[in-house]
């Protein structure tokens, strides 16, 4: 080693001495760091956890790499005494100290044997080397890149299961909670689909937390162009999955028991709204035979009967409610109330259909009593050729069976000539006969 001399010019006394401060100051940074590795919680759950996958691959090469870190600061540490020693001699060193110590500081004077990090397979160049020569300068780089890889998958690993298991375990919890709540509504696996999904979420939890306990490296996102160790977060995607499909069931449980507090009620009004129907559509029957009789050449649209499969799906309901399968009787009451409520709107468009005609007959009477309040109030109440075209009119209106179409044209003469007599002032005496003959 002292063969050929020093590296470089011989340090004097002064460099020798901030060397050994600098030197120094790194010695108790290093050692600080390792042993805060040394007791770092991460670490030591590694130690004990039954591993797989990634993380048992890279904790077997971190384990090789943190036990080299100890080689390499031994090495460091006895480079340092030596060094220390040399310089301890005498107040002012002589040359052969000053060229010693130059050496220890800055010369490869470090030597560590080779099977302090034992290669996984032998090199292709031959035989594994039996010791490594580093300078003091190099042996520091070679212990930070050892000691950020270590510390990187140490901190990585404690990190998820920090994250992690904790939030998966409230998740279960509120999971176990949902589950009884679902059974109590009768919302169970193979019944019903929100019970096909909860144990569906059981199955992935109990597996997702055995993954995360066993391979926590599994579940780390590095950060991107980040090389401080640890940098990055835990990738929670799958958990978040299970919570979001938790939620969802959640919601859907909730839903049922609304039902469960509200059946009685929305059975009372479907009852009510399915009632309206029957009674509008009865009406709409009636109303029919009316128009029948009393209108005639009308073409009036046949009224079916009442709602026979909404009756049998309500009565279905209220036996559903009656044993508590409210999980059943939950989708049934979305249906029928949307179905009540359209069978309703279609009887009352049946009655309109049904009535048009006698609407019909109730406007042309209204209009023909109207124009002859209007004529009367002017004076031309006895004019006897309005009186002849009410008198017609009014026989076919109040006729039965009632033709609407001659009707109508009856009601137009007699609403043409009150609009004569009203804008001539009087009745025209010249030619009655001709007026009488306009139809």
């Amino acid at each position: 080693m002292g063969v050929a001399g020093p590296p470089g010019p011989v340090m004097d006394r002064d460099e020798v001495d901030r060397a050994l401060a600098r030197l120094g100051a790194e010695h108790e940074a290093i050692e600080t760091s390792l042993l805060a590795l040394q007791d770092h919680a991460g670490r030591r759950l590694l130690e004990g956890a039954e591993l797989t996958g990634a993380t048992r691959d890279r904790w077997a090469a971190a384990e090789q790499a943190i036990t080299l870190l100890w080689s390499y600061f031994d090495a460091y540490a006895a480079a340092l005494r030596t060094a220390r020693e040399v310089r301890s001699r005498r107040k002012w060193p002589n040359r052969d100290d000053l060229a010693q110590l130059t050496d220890v500081l800055r010369g490869e004077a470090v030597t560590v044997a080779g099977n302090a990090a034992p290669s996984p397979s032998p090199s292709i160049n031959g035989p594994a080397k039996l010791s490594e020569h580093f300078t003091l300068a190099a042996l520091v780089e070679r212990m930070n890149d050892l000691y950020a890889s270590s510390l990187d998958m140490v901190v990585a690993a404690d990190a998820v299961w920090s994250a992690l298991p904790a939030r998966i375990d409230l998740l279960s919890a509120e999971l176990g909670r949902t589950r009884r709540l679902a059974h109590s509504v009768g919302v169970r696996p193979g019944e019903h689909p929100a019970g096909d999904d909860l144990e569906r979420i059981t199955s992935s939890l109990t597996r997702l937390r055995e993954q995360v306990v066993s391979d926590p490296l599994t579940y780390w996102q590095k950060a991107q162009g980040s090389s401080a160790p640890g940098g990055g977060r835990p990738d929670t995607t799958a958990y978040d999955r299970q919570a979001r499909a938790l939620d969802e069931v959640r919601r859907e449980i909730e839903a049922v028991l609304t039902v469960r507090q509200d059946a009685e009620a929305r059975l009372a009004r479907l009852r009510d709204v399915l009632s309206r129907a029957d009674r509008t559509l009865a009406e709409a029957r009636s109303a029919r035979g009316e128009v029948l009789a009393k209108i005639a050449a009308s073409e009036v649209p046949a009224v079916s009967g009442p709602p026979i499969a909404l009756q049998e799906q309500l009565a279905a309901a209220a036996d559903y409610r009656r044993h508590g399968q409210w999980h059943r009787l939950s989708p049934l009451l979305e249906s029928l109330e949307a179905k009540a409520e359209d069978e309703l709107l279609r009887a009352r468009e049946s009655l309109t259909a049904v009535t048009a005609p006698l609407a019909v007959r109730a406007e042309l009477r209204g209009r023909l009593d109207a124009y002859k309040a209007k004529v009367s109030r002017l004076g031309f109440a006895e004019d006897p050729f309005l009186v002849e075209r009410y008198d017609a009119a009014r026989r076919m209106l109040w006729s039965a069976p009632c033709d609407l179409r001659v009707a109508g044209e009856a009601v137009l003469r007699y609403q043409r000539a009150a609009a004569e007599v009203l804008s001539t002032g009087g009745p025209e005496r010249a030619a009655p006969t001709d007026r009488r003959g306009e139809s």
